[in-house]
This record gives structure tokens, sequence and C-alpha cells, in this order.
């Protein structure tokens, strides 16, 4: 590993300094021949690093780990967590690497960390700590279309190919990741420092998130049980944002279950075609633990397993530390609640002040004649402000039941919907799955065209475009049923 002009990118080692026992040294693997594949400008600049320095030799080198600043500190993070509701309690980083931490333009702390960096120790079995070009590139494409939808999510800086080929089915040409987030902390990483018994490990670890996310529950009477409520708040508004857009992120695991309530690791994830709750994506969700409709209640449940890990520091009894978060608990619901109806009401462009119990006749309603016919999901939400300005006949012709929506349109109707306000809030444009995939092959065979068209209409959602039908129609016919992979 060679040294990159400090100049240019200065990192901090905070995570490394302040929690040393979840910190492995490690250095990235080499690249044989890096080409940079995709390069996030905007997001380049508001880092404070310089576009045309990172697609320099010695930019792509920091953008895979080859070539870090000097006094930079790259480590692989430690991390437990529940997969599928099976608790392992030593996974980390085993194909990721934390390079360090920039102050952006605004002053704020971000994490730059590489996936698909090379195996480090808390790879298990025959992994490789590799990746292939074509699911760093669905990473990137999505979580900056989340990031344009206006979803916390972290982002992706950049993707390079490595060079080097890596086995899967098939031989898959490799690829880095280069991701920015608010933090990589996670449900995961306090499900592994109480499983140390180190108490003292526990509270530093949940001061650097308080301190780094949550900044409120320092002045609270009791901080942790503030942090504790802060990231319900946080992931109860997280969850009810991907509900509404009709997202499936397809791995909620404990350790995918941030702190700061970011969306992290676009791995199996998928947007919604047709309606329906029982959607799920995944090649390895056998069950449909982590279906569509599923995930309110899973991040209930990821939540709790979060409130176990806090009990030493919630009371001195356990009796009275789990009442306590048993009682915050008891939050999320409302909180879930109240995000998800006040996005709806958006989306429907109901009027303010409008009774609730109106309003969730209308959403419960809608979505039992959305899921009969298996509408599609984006298109029937974008298309409502053309019903809302008169134009009824293009939302009928997505429905069978034609009585059903007919007596909803004129309910709704009747309330006088702002369809203007809908045209703000409801897409014309997702990451549709037949559109990555076709994108994610080209790319994979060499043509990134197809990648560059689809992120310039996804990252610009509410602003229909001439030229862009494709990007807003349903998938065909006979693109089928959909599976998506971890890519590991």
């Amino acid at each position: 590993m060679s040294v990159a002009p400090a100049t240019h990118v200065r990192l901090e080692s905070r995570f490394a300094r302040e929690l040393p026992e979840m910190a492995v040294p490690w250095q990235a693997a080499e690249a044989p021949d890096p080409r940079l594949l995709v390069l996030n400008e905007p997001l380049a600049t508001e880092l404070g690093l310089d576009p045309a320095w990172l697609r320099s030799t010695e930019g792509v080198g920091l953008l895979t780990g080859t070539q870090v600043p000097d006094g930079a500190a790259p480590v692989a993070q430690a991390y437990a967590g529940h997969q599928f509701g099976g608790f392992v309690p030593r996974l980390g980083d085993g194909r990721a690497l934390l390079l360090g931490e920039l102050t952006d333009a605004e002053g704020r702390l971000r994490d730059l960390h590489l996936k698909g960096s090379g195996r480090t120790p808390f790879a298990r079995g025959g992994a490789d700590g590799l990746a292939a070009v074509g699911p760093m590139l669905r990473e990137h494409v999505v979580s900056e279309a989340m990031h344009a939808l206006g979803i916390p999510t972290t982002r992706s800086l950049a993707v390079v190919a490595t060079g080097r080929p890596i086995r899967r089915e098939t031989l898959l040409p490799g690829a880095v990741l280069a991701r920015v987030a608010s933090s990589h902390l996670r449900v995961g990483s306090f499900q592994y420092a109480r499983v140390t018994d180190d108490v003292d490990l526990l509270r530093r670890l949940a001061d650097v998130a308080i301190a780094r996310h949550h900044p409120g529950a320092a002045d609270a009477d009791d901080r942790y049980l503030a942090l504790f409520e802060s990231v319900i708040a946080a992931q109860a508004s997280l969850v009810a944002r991907w509900m509404l857009v009709g997202f499936v992120h397809g791995v909620m695991n404990t350790d995918n279950t941030t702190i700061s309530g970011e969306t992290i690791d676009y791995g199996p994830c998928a947007f919604l075609d047709a309606f329906d709750p029982a959607t799920v994506y995944s090649s390895i969700d056998h069950g449909g633990r982590y279906a569509y409709g599923n995930q309110p209640i899973v991040m209930e449940w990821n939540l709790a397993r979060f409130a176990e890990a806090l009990l030493p520091l919630l009371a001195d009894e356990q009796e009275k530390a789990i009442e306590r978060a048993v009682g915050a608990l008891g939050g999320f619901r409302p909180a879930y609640n109240a995000a998800w109806s006040a996005g709806m009401r958006r989306k429907l462009g109901l009027p303010e002040g409008l009774d609730d119990e109106v309003a969730r006749a209308l959403f419960d309603d809608l979505l039992g004649l959305l899921a009969a016919d298996h509408v599609d999901m984006t298109s029937f939400h974008r298309g409502l402000s053309g019903a809302a300005r008169g134009s009824v006949e293009p939302t009928r012709e997505l429905f069978l039941d034609l009585a059903g929506i007919d007596g909803w349109l004129e309910r709704w109707r009747a309330l006088a919907p702002d369809a203007d306000a809908m045209d703000r809030v409801n897409p014309a444009y997702v990451p549709r799955n037949h559109l990555v995939e076709e994108a994610l092959q080209a790319a994979t065979d060499g043509d990134l065209a197809p990648v560059q068209q689809l992120l310039g209409a996804v990252t610009r959602p509410f602003d229909e475009r001439p030229g862009l039908d494709r990007y807003a129609a349903p998938a065909p016919e006979t693109f089928g049923s959909y599976t998506t992979f971890c890519g590991t």
C-alpha cells in the first residue's frame, strides 16, 4: 500500500481511536488494473474532494484503498447481528474497509468506506472478500436513486473495476465500491459490544453514537434511553419512506440496521412492480421474512434486539431496564403509522385537516384495490395526478375492478386533491427491476451507457422529461418473476 498526497484528502481515524476493540487494522487487496467506471462528482465536491484528482491514478488508488493519505489507518469494523433471525456473535466487515472519516463542506463527519476490497479477518468460510461489477453498480444506482427520492441513505462515491476476475457461478469482472455514510454504526455494533460483557465498551460506543448522530440525547435526563428513542424515531421514519415508494430492502438483518437511520446495504433490494405485500425478491429469503409488507414489523423486532444490547446502560436492575426499554419500544408503531399516514396524505394530495378516519378508509380501500388487481405501484401514484386534473381513464385502465376504482376515485376527487403537490412526491422514475438488470448486464459486458442513462432518469425522479418514457413504464410481461442476489 502506497501513500497518496495529503494535500488532496485528509482522513481521520476516529472510529479506530475511540473504539479500538471493534477495529482491526487492515489493507485493501491490490487492484491489478483499476479503471474508474462511475464517479459521483456532486458528492465528491460535497466531500471537499477534487473530482479531477479522483480520476487520476492516485485518486483511483484512494477509491480502491491501495493508496491512502499519510496518517490514514484503514480498519475492518467488528459487529454482530441477527441474520434471518439467527444470531451470529462475530460478523464484521468480511469484505469491506473503513478508510477513515472526512469532514464535508458543511462540517459534517462522513465515513469513507470500501466494499469488495478483499478478504479480512472477519471473512467466513470460503468467502473471497471481493465483489463483482454488477452488484457494486446496483448499489451505486439504487442508493443514488434513494437519495434523489429524499430517503436517508448511504451514498456511492464511485465504482472502480479492479481488473481482477472473480468467480461466482461464472467468472465476472471484479469491482470496488467507495461508499459514504454518516457512519457505519449498526444495531449489530451494539450487539457485538454487548456480547463482550464489557460495559465500558458498550457505554463508549453509545457515547460515540450520541455525539455523531443524536446529540440531543446528550442533554436528556437519561442519555441512553434518549438514544434508543432517537433511533426508534429515525427508523420508523425510514421504513415508512421505504413503504411509500415500494422499496424492498431484502436483507433487514440487525447488522443492516443503522443507528443514524440511513438505508444501508443494497444487495438483494428491488422496487415493487405489481403491488403485493407478500412480495419477496431475495433469492435467500425462502420464508418471506423480509417481504415488502413485513418491513415495519421486522424493524420493530430489530429495535427490540437493540434494546437488549442497551439494557446494561438503561438501569442497574435488569427488570427496571427491560421495563424502560419496552416502554420506549412501544413508541415505534405510533411513530411509523404517523409517518406513513402523513406520507400517504401527501401522495394522494389530500387537504390539510382531513379527518383521520376518512383518510384511513381511503388508504385501506386503495391498498385493497391495488393488491387485488396487482397494479403497478409507481405508475398508479404518478398517474393519479392526471385523474385529479380530470383525466380519469388512464388510472381506470390499470384496474380490473372498474366499479371498485370508480367508487374510490369519486370519493377521492370530491376532496379536491392537489395535483401539483402530488407530482412533487410521486416519482415518475424509480430503478425499475428490468431496467436495472439490463443496465448491469451491459456494464458487465463493458458497456456503461445504459447505467449512465438509467442514472440520468432516477436521480431526477420527479422531473418528467420527454424521451424517457421507457424509464417510467412498467416491466413488460415477458420480464417474468424477478429474483435478486446478495453478490457474495
